[in-house]
């Protein structure tokens, strides 16, 4: 884990928040500065900047992170309507924050646009 960030620090509770679920790999919780309805930011635990650092040795909590999305998904009852999970990878991907981490965002129609 980083010392300075906030995703680091939401894991080790330095920072309070309300999960929505969390276990030894992941924590998941309604981002701060929603885009629809249902805004849920999926966040493992160990620290990574993005996904250019993810080895093979992640591929299960990756996995893990996507089957809790659907879940949570059908949770906030927007599986059945759609819903969309976004990684913003790098500055110009428009990664915000410095730590891996997946959006799920549902509960109304979103455009097709992507940029």
């Amino acid at each position: 884990m980083s010392d300075d960030c906030v995703f680091c620090k939401i894991a080790r509770k330095e920072v309070a928040t309300q999960p929505i679920y969390e276990d030894h790999d992941l924590i998941a919780f309604a981002d701060s500065h929603p885009v629809a309805p249902v805004h849920v930011l999926i966040v493992p635990k160990e620290h990574m900047q993005n996904l250019n650092e993810v080895g093979k040795a992640d591929a299960p909590m990756l996995g893990k992170a996507l089957r809790l999305a659907a879940k949570i998904a059908n949770d906030k009852g927007v599986a059945e309507t759609g819903y969309r999970i976004v990684i913003n990878n790098g500055e110009q991907g428009g990664q915000v924050v410095p730590h891996l981490h997946f959006h799920l965002i549902g509960g109304r129609a979103l455009d097709h646009k992507i940029g």
